[in-house]
């Protein structure tokens, strides 16, 4: 079926008005927790002939983020939706202001391949909770995931309500020639550009989340083996192939050494060989080949080795490294963590600064200034404090970028609000209003009218 039909088709579901009802928003939310648990090992195989990814992580990092998300708009589904009472300026007594929610019509989401299943499904949920209907391109690079998700959705869920689309460069090209009502992308700034220049053309709206450079600085005050465990963790999950992982580290000068040997040890620990369950492959051999070429072998602190024909690299820790190298000059997306060092906290503040704002930024201190220094100074989209990754996992905090990192959030409420028009009613009285604003006017009535207003 062509693409330009089933939109038309959601157009016109949409103006049913059934969407609208929080019965049938929940009804089909059920639906898609049921497939997804149901055909769960199907989801597992597809993204392990993807890039090897374990059921452990597919659970913790995608199954479980997309099961929570449901089961929030479930919950809280009712609240959510209900027209928000707020206060009336004497202007407009005697009257009453409410705030309502209403869906904005037909969403376009256009899934990453790093996190498949949760980066397409999850905006897909927020933007049905909030009762739209939706068409879906997941990214062609995790063919796989794409197929799964193609399945599940398409064989269980009218078309007219949610479709997944199928296809790489071309089809996505011809779905931004359409009007979609909201487009949501997760990706590249690059192509993040890109989406947006085609929205331009129809005025639509769009939730981007980008990426970038996000940094994590260690000082001196923080809880090192703490820090650097958790360090290695985020870094190297999904073999670094994470839109939030720590891109690099600034590192105080007095400490590198010892927490550079921190590193190698939590990376030896974890175990993260070619065949390792708890590590992944790299997607295909082009992003293979771009991360070789980022690794200076003359500034290797640890590992360095790659299996090309298992799209292996192991965890890589450079040191020496300054501001202007290769491997700084761009997102990395990868298991190479670049290690600069600062004498200066604020100084180091003042190098990410000059950077663009980055989508995360993390801190490892235990001192209430160098805390406030990073929140204060720094603009960034999320990050932690003494942790690292974590931030997502909280629906209660929105999730999304700044800058060139991206622009609007999601999850929980936030993922609801996105997918929204915020539409102000006000309804009046049809009594006891004076006639101060209509003519004639008189000095008398303006005296009034700036005592009023």
């Amino acid at each position: 079926m062509e693409i330009e039909t089933i939109l038309q088709s959601q157009r016109d579901f949409f103006k049913t008005q059934q969407t609208k009802n929080i019965a049938f928003r929940k009804m089909y939310l059920e639906k898609l927790r049921n497939l997804i648990i149901s055909n769960e090992n199907m989801l597992y195989e597809a993204i392990y002939k993807d890039f090897g990814k374990s059921k452990f992580d597919t659970f913790t990092t995608e199954i479980s983020f997309i099961l929570n998300d449901i089961d929030y708009y479930l919950k809280n589904l009712n609240s959510l939706a209900r027209p928000k009472k707020v206060s009336t300026n004497l202007a407009n007594q005697l009257g009453k202001s409410r705030i309502h929610s209403e869906p904005l019509g037909n969403i376009l989401v256009i899934g990453a391949w790093n996190y498949p299943y949760q980066l397409s499904l999850s905006p897909v949920i927020a933007a049905i909770a909030a009762g739209n209907c939706c068409i879906l391109k997941p990214s062609e690079i995790a063919e796989n995931t794409m197929k799964a998700m193609s399945s599940i959705i398409n064989k269980n869920f009218p078309s007219e309500y949610l479709y997944v689309y199928e296809g790489g460069i071309d089809e996505t090209t011809a779905l931004l020639k359409l009007r979609f009502d909201k487009i949501f992308f997760t990706g590249s700034t690059k192509v993040g550009k890109i989406i947006y220049k085609a929205a331009a053309e129809h005025l639509t709206p769009v939730v981007l989340e980008l990426g970038g450079k996000s940094p994590a600085i260690v000082t001196k005050n923080a809880n090192l083996e703490v820090a650097a465990k958790r360090i290695v963790w985020g870094k190297f999950l999904n073999a670094g192939q994470t839109c939030v992982a720590p891109d690099y580290l600034l590192v105080e000068e007095s400490i590198q050494e010892q927490f550079l040997e921190m590193l190698r040890k939590y990376s030896n620990e974890f175990k993260y060989s070619p065949d390792a369950e708890q590590y992944t492959k790299i997607i295909n051999a082009r992003n293979f080949q771009r991360l070789i070429i980022l690794i200076d072998r003359e500034k290797i602190y640890f590992g360095g080795n790659f299996d090309e024909e298992k799209r292996y690299i192991e965890p890589t820790i450079l040191h020496n490294v300054d501001w202007n190298d290769p491997v700084m000059q761009e997102e990395i997306f990868g298991p190479i963590l670049p290690v600069i060092s600062f004498k200066n906290y604020n100084m180091a503040l003042n190098s990410v600064l000059e950077l663009e704002k980055p989508l995360a930024a993390y801190l490892f201190s235990n001192t209430a200034e160098e805390k406030e220094n990073f929140t204060q100074k720094l603009s960034f989209g999320g990050g932690c404090i003494n942790d690292v990754v974590m931030h997502l996992s909280n629906d209660h905090l929105p999730f999304g970028g700044v800058g060139n990192s991206g622009t609007g959030n999601y999850h929980g409420k936030f993922g609801f609000e996105a997918f929204s028009h915020q539409k102000a009613v006000l309804e009046k009285a049809t009594w006891g209003e004076p006639n101060i604003k209509y003519p004639p006017y008189s000095e008398k009535k303006l005296n009034w009218i700036k005592k009023l207003l």
